[in-house]
């Protein structure tokens, strides 16, 4: 629970009282998933959001071809789960699954209000997070739609250099909408090893 309690005064920029953790830890429970296992499968509804511990997972949808894109990845102190599902409470249309054994701490919807409604470090860090991740939806459909093959992979080697060691190179060239073959020639040209 000390990962998450640092990551929420960290956020804040605020000093959770020791009630306020108390609150906290009886919201989470802690749950453990084997690489390749499911957090959410298609079609599921989302119950709950995970803070990650240690570990890596991948949200990704699923052609009707059978072709993989990823959307997203977590790893520590990153949060995993499909906001749309476990806000309207809708079937998903992602599947998150552990790439590494992770061990995350859960909750629900229904435990995360009082936390945001009594605690102002949660909600000033639920705040934060929401930003962020605006930022970085509206970054990466910009992406998407302005840039090469190459600048898309040099912003994502900026921006997530951490990623590029944790994930298959297979997955990463389905985040950046790529080839694995497209992907092996832009590291070969930038004088990265396959």
């Amino acid at each position: 629970m000390e990962h998450l309690f640092r990551y929420a005064e960290k956020l804040s920029d605020m000093t959770l009282s020791e009630k306020e953790k108390e609150m906290i830890s009886s919201a989470f429970k802690p749950k453990k998933l084997r690489k390749r296992q499911y957090f959410l499968q298609e079609g599921d509804v989302c119950k709950f959001v995970g803070f990650i511990i240690k570990g890596a997972t991948r949200m990704y949808s699923v052609d009707q071809k059978g072709n993989e894109h990823i959307l997203r990845f977590s790893i520590e102190e990153w949060w995993v789960g499909d906001s749309e599902s476990y806000t309207d409470l809708v079937p998903s249309k992602y599947n998150i699954d552990a790439v590494e054994d992770t061990e995350m701490l859960v909750t629900t919807f229904a435990l995360m209000q009082p936390l945001m409604a009594e605690i102002p470090a949660i909600a000033k860090m639920i705040r934060t997070m929401d930003q962020r991740s605006y930022i970085a939806s509206q970054r990466r459909m910009h992406a998407s739609i302005t840039m090469t093959a190459e600048e898309r992979y040099d912003d994502f080697y900026g921006s997530y250099p951490q990623l590029l060691q944790r994930f298959p190179q297979g997955m990463i060239a389905s985040y950046l909408g790529i080839s694995p073959e497209t992907l092996s020639r832009i590291r070969k040209n930038a004088g990265v090893k396959p």
